[in-house]
């Protein structure tokens, strides 16, 4: 079974069946309690045929789309690519994490409770910094900045808030790691690092992101820096390399031995076609919507989701659809349902395999209404189920589609290290501080 399609939660009847066959005696008991059930459904099926749908067990849903988002999240909740949580610590409280109140209401979009009443089986915890300013690091991204210290405390903080809500979060670096939090009942927290600008024009800062545990990076911000060129935000920037720089091409194959997933939101048409072709394993957009559906520069243009599939001069992908307002529609128009639109939009072009779910939460000011904050994810697959999306198509929606990505990105890396493939020790070469290498 596709990790797409997989219940990620298993039912209680499988994990009974689980615990209790260890031993032929309990099998049988176990056996005998499930076959007295299927009878007395069976016999109650016969006087009310719709007993067997209302419970699940027919594989159909609810006709209610409410009560069939629920019947959806409870075996494939949502994992969210992008949430900017450790920056509402780092502003709002400056990195203390013992007087973060995540387990009570927090002032922007996520907290414990919320999390759980919108059924969230995981997220990416966002270790975003700013860019600096062209004056602080100079035009060719050289100067000194704060960038890499920022992000080793934004990383610093998000292990905190994990390790101090054990019931809650675990902490995961791999596919496997966050289905293994889910089935017990917690949140699986993975890092991502939302702009290349915060490696310090370093890929051995990328390697010791990797170790830390960070599993994404977002090859830019809405700045360019040492390896790429930017979209901007609303107007497209002007390029500065015209998409990948050389140093970038490597980088982008330095993540591809790692493991780490390459993350082309923010990042221009050009770079984003660029590294889509050039990745020998599937990449994401952690937190991007459709250009067709929102003809703004952060969203994704039909021409680059047309790159994205299982056929030939293709890559496998997942685009995780964002809720910023201004990204989903005009001044005052995004709602659940223009959100609706942009998922079906990239389903359309590029395939119902290919979409997810990337919200922006806490790092948004303008939130769709309907989905104000994390409690509101049902609504979503509510929406989408009046549209008539099957339960499978909603369970790779609201992850599935993304492990499976997670899980080829892993394959890639153990391939390619088993193959010899030597990291990647490419210096930036605007760099004045290592002396310039001469043949003795």
């Amino acid at each position: 079974m596709s990790s797409e399609n997989e219940p990620l939660i298993p039912s209680a009847e499988d994990e009974t069946v689980q615990r209790d066959s260890r031993t032929l005696r309990n099998r049988a008991l176990v056996w005998s309690v499930v076959a007295v059930v299927f009878i007395v459904v069976a016999v109650v099926a016969l006087v009310d045929p719709s007993f067997v749908s209302d419970m699940g067990l027919s594989g159909k849903l609810p006709q209610d789309p409410k009560l069939a988002a629920q019947r959806v999240l409870d075996t494939a909740p949502v994992i969210d690519g992008h949430i900017d949580l450790p920056m509402v610590a780092r502003f709002g409280w400056r990195n203390n994490v013992t007087d973060v109140p995540l387990d009570g209401q927090m002032p922007m979009h996520v907290d414990i409770p919320r999390l759980r009443e919108g059924k969230v089986g995981g997220f990416f915890w966002s270790v975003y910094v700013s860019c600096a300013s062209p004056e602080d690091e100079g035009a060719s991204f050289v100067k000194a900045t704060w960038r890499v210290r920022d992000t080793l405390e934004q990383i610093d903080v998000a292990k905190g808030l994990i390790l101090k809500y054990p019931n809650d979060f675990a902490y995961a670096v791999s596919a496997s790691g966050i289905k293994l939090a889910i089935r017990d009942r917690k949140i699986a927290s993975i890092l991502g690092v939302e702009g290349a600008h915060q490696l310090g024009n370093s890929i051995a800062v990328l390697r010791q992101y990797y170790e830390l545990g960070v599993r994404y990076v977002t090859l830019t911000h809405s700045c360019h820096n040492a390896f790429a060129d930017s979209c901007g935000m609303l107007i497209p920037s002007v390029p500065r390399h015209y998409g990948l720089s050389p140093l970038g091409f490597r980088l982008v194959e330095e993540m591809n031995r790692l493991g780490m997933l390459v993350d082309l939101s923010h990042t221009s048409d050009m770079t984003a076609t660029q590294a889509l072709l050039h990745s020998k394993a599937p990449v994401i957009w952690s937190h991007s919507s459709a250009r067709a559906i929102h003809d703004v520069a952060r969203n994704v243009p039909d021409e680059v989701l047309s790159l994205v599939g299982f056929g030939e001069g293709q890559r496998d992908a997942v685009v995780m659809v964002n809720f910023n307002g201004p990204f989903v529609a005009a001044d005052g128009e995004a709602d659940v349902e223009a959100v609706a639109d942009h998922v079906e939009h990239i389903a359309k072009v590029a395939g119902v395999k290919h979409v997810g779910i990337g919200s922006d939460y806490d790092g948004i000011q303008v939130t769709p209404k309907g989905l104000e904050d994390v409690s509101k994810y049902p609504a979503l697959i509510a929406e989408l189920y009046q549209r008539g999306w099957s339960r499978q198509e909603l369970a790779g929606l609201t992850g599935g589609n993304f492990l499976r990505v997670f899980e080829g990105a892993e394959k890639v890396a153990k391939e390619l290290q088993a193959a010899g493939t030597l990291p990647k020790y490419d210096i930036y070469d605007k760099r004045e501080d290592l002396p310039i290498y001469r043949e003795l």
